[in-house]
């Protein structure tokens, strides 16, 4: 398994750079297709790295048809530039893997690897009856826009959505709910004037974008779980110029579909305070909330596989999105965070639990023969 790992962890795949993300879908699917009866597609991209969908049905069910289909979901982009192995290599440590992407989440594919072989390798009676969709996308890390209708596709088609996706802390929770995501722009618009000669004449953008970050903040509701951050902010072009425009960037999050919707409704329905300025406002929900509804069945059913594996397995909530928000939205089962156990996504000391890779590749062919 750790091969597997450095061999993709070894071949950068930044979000932003095709060519590289492309060399590393070659090197992602090549083990992939001693899996017997797997059907390998790379779904090309314009703008982005080229999307992995690897169709497998079982030898004993390949004349016959399947009773149904699960999706094991993924990325192999990662945020981190090409050159960070340089300063960042992958190396094997006191029982951790580190580098680029290890713990976001190409040990997690890896996973998914070992889990199809284990599968392959039953009798044939034994088998799974459904087919399985393994996707791996190359834009998660900056927004799904080109694999989004490939996710959602996939999802509808299927019965139930595994999302490798780290787990979270060190015993490796799934995550059963995640906060929906967003962002917005509040464009105020105002009249520019001399600050000095003529302040009656203008109306500054500046001030009234204040006074709307200021009534934004006070629609945090942080035990609800929804939360307004004023990110960046803009405007004006000199001290002695009453700015004619000024602009907020909003992060957007919510734990629930309809605190979800509330929110974009208070956001589009607010009025300028200024007399005479005006008010523009965009955006809203990328990513509906993964709630806990759409994953507790599963959770329960993955629980009880892993105490037959003399394994504890947790649950949790985080505040961040990933692609299963987007098939639980089209309402389809999900389970989230089954990838790597480990820490440090984003940053120079990401790593892996190397001892968990079996447990969890083992945990997640259970799921896949059982769900």
């Amino acid at each position: 398994m750790l091969s597997v790992l450095r061999a993709y962890v070894v071949n950068e795949s930044p979000s932003l750079e095709k060519a590289a993300v492309d060399r590393c879908c070659a090197v992602i699917a090549k083990p992939w297709r001693n899996l017997k009866g797997a059907r390998i597609e790379r779904i090309a991209q314009r703008h982005h790295g080229d999307h992995l969908r690897i169709t497998w049905t079982a030898q004993a069910w390949a004349s016959k048809r399947p009773t149904g289909q699960l999706l094991v979901l993924g990325h192999y982009d990662t945020v981190y530039a090409s050159g960070t192995l340089r300063k960042m290599p992958f190396r094997i440590s006191g029982g951790k893997a580190y580098g680029p992407g290890t713990f976001d989440m190409k040990a997690g594919i890896v996973q998914a690897l070992f889990a199809a072989e284990t599968l392959q390798r039953l009798p044939a009676e034994d088998q799974p009856h459904k087919r399985i969709v393994f996707l791996w996308t190359s834009d998660e890390e900056i927004g799904s826009e080109s694999s989004r209708k490939l996710i959602e596709t996939e999802a509808r088609r299927s019965d139930a959505v595994f999302v490798l996706e780290p787990s979270f802390g060190p015993r490796g929770a799934l995550k059963t709910e995640r906060k929906g995501v967003g962002e917005a722009e509040l464009i105020a618009h105002g009249r520019a004037s001399h600050a000095g000669l003529a302040p009656q004449d203008g109306i500054n953008a500046i001030h009234e974008i204040a006074r709307q970050i200021a009534r934004l903040e006070s629609w945090n509701d942080l035990r609800r779980g929804v939360t307004i951050n004023a990110g960046t902010i803009q405007g004006g072009s000199r001290t002695n110029v009453i700015p004619e425009v000024a602009r907020v960037q909003l992060d957007l999050r919510a734990t629930t579909v309809a605190d979800m919707r509330q929110l974009e409704r208070r956001l589009h329905a607010l009025k300028p305070e200024l007399k005479g300025s005006r008010l523009e406002i965009t955006g809203g929900f990328a990513r509906a909330p993964l709630e806990r509804k759409m994953s507790a069945a599963l959770f329960i059913h993955a629980k009880a596989l892993a105490a037959e594996m003399n394994l504890k397995l947790e649950e949790c909530a985080v505040g961040g999105g990933s692609d299963g928000n987007f098939t639980a939205a089209a309402g389809v089962p999900t389970l989230d965070g089954l990838g790597a156990v480990g820490d440090g996504a984003h940053s120079s000391h990401e790593h892996i639990l190397t001892k968990t890779m079996p447990q969890r590749a083992a945990l997640l062919a259970a799921l896949l023969h059982s769900a």
